[in-house]
Formats: structure tokens, sequence, C-alpha cells
């Protein structure tokens, strides 16, 4: 739940994500997926937290520059594809983060649906199977490899249109300047 609060707070307050200044923000979904908001519990983590964040900023081959490059050069395609294939570079080799990678990336792919007024993904029991079957692929492909560029597409292409089979407007609640945010009860 508390993931799916953050994605709404964040189209709420139309905050770029992928914008440079904000990026640090992705730590923040990846730490709210793992450790919640309780100040207790990030205490505990700090090692972890830290761990992570350097990672995220220096990993070779990957980390946040992939990604932001990545959505940058695909700006022009719908949110259903961004979001897939955003969540491909997540979740390919090296992967973004240490650890909670496929529900950061669920949320990630929920923020940029939401912000172009789509439902958010939200895994349910009938979806997992084929959900869960790709994104095992994805982790299993290297980004520089030479078979990268096509099974990475392909499976871009599948997970937008899975994203849009999956979308459901119940789980989209009317703000007050009448654009739509994911529904706290999304699940998370």
């Amino acid at each position: 739940m508390a993931g799916y609060e953050l994605v709404d707070t964040l189209v709420a307050q139309r905050l770029d994500l992928f914008a440079m200044g904000h990026l640090k923000l992705f730590l923040e979904v990846n730490a709210v997926v793992l450790w919640g908001c309780d100040d207790q519990e990030r205490a505990q983590a700090a090692r972890h937290l830290a761990a992570t964040e350097q990672r995220f900023y220096e990993q070779e081959g990957g980390g946040i520059r992939d990604i932001v490059e990545w959505h940058a050069l695909h700006r022009t395609e719908s949110p259903w594809r961004r979001a897939a294939g955003v969540y491909a570079r997540m979740l390919s080799e090296p992967e973004l983060f240490i650890e909670g990678n496929h529900r950061t990336g669920a949320l990630v792919m929920s923020y940029i649906l939401a912000r172009e007024g789509h439902p958010p993904f939200v895994l349910t029991a009938a979806s997992a199977k084929a959900y869960l079957d790709p994104s095992t692929l994805i982790t299993e492909t290297r980004k520089r490899s030479l078979v990268a560029p096509f099974r990475l597409r392909k499976l871009k292409r599948y997970f937008a249109k899975f994203l849009k089979e999956q979308a459901d407007p119940k789980y989209l609640i009317a703000t007050p300047a009448g654009s739509a945010v994911p529904h706290p009860s999304a699940g998370g």
C-alpha cells in the first residue's frame, strides 16, 4: 500500500521521476518496497540502503543512467511501451537495485501509466503467471549481450500489450483537478 501511496503522491505533485534532481525518488520507491516508511526499520537497514544507492549511481553497464537515457530516447512511445521498456531495463542484468527490482519496477510502471491518466499495474492471482514468466526471462538477459536488443524488444512488446490488457479503471480515483491517480487500495 505504501508504494502505491507514494506513486499517488508523485503523480499528484506532477513530479517527473526521470528528471535530474528527482532521481533519488527511485531509491525512495525501492526503500518503501523493502522497508516501508518506519524510521526504525530504515535505520536498521542503513547499510543496505547505502549499498543500494552506490549501486544505483555507479553500476557499470546499468544503473540509473541507463534507465534515464533509455526513457529519454523513447519519450514518444506510448506509455504502455515506455512502462514496459523501463521495467525491462530495471530487471535485465545488471539489475538496478540490490533487491526488490520486480516490486519497484511494478510501481515505476504504475507511475508512468498513472501520470498519463491510465490505471496502475496491479498484480493479481489471475495475472501472476503472465507477469512472472517473462519477468524471469528479463532477469536472465544481460543488457550488453548480443541477444539483448532482440529479446528485450520482444519482451517490451509483450509487456506493453499485457499492461494494456490488465488496465482496470477501478484502480483509479479522481483528484480535485479531475485527473486520475492510482487508487490507494490498488495493492502493493
